[in-house]
């Protein structure tokens, strides 16, 4: 398995994904937003929005250990049901 990177967590902005972390535990269903970079830091930050919510958080990118995308459109129409 490929390290999740800078270039993956690239490819995710704008979707909402299960976030897998290092430490086991899952995030479920958070919309990447955006992917920060300090100047003086060499640490890549990666903002999440929750789904239906509008607090956002942010997650060191070296603490993920993968991200499962989601289709929100199967999602939402099993609620129609």
């Amino acid at each position: 398995m490929e390290k999740f990177g800078i270039n993956t967590a690239k490819s995710y902005l704008g979707r909402n994904v299960n976030l897998h972390l290092k430490d086991g535990s899952v995030i479920i269903n958070v919309h990447f937003s955006e992917i920060l970079r300090g100047e003086f830091e060499r640490e890549t930050i990666v903002k999440c929005v929750p789904y239906g919510k509008r607090n956002v958080f942010r997650i060191p990118l070296r603490n993920i250990a993968w991200a499962e995308l989601l289709n929100l459109s199967l999602i939402l129409s099993s609620d129609k049901n």
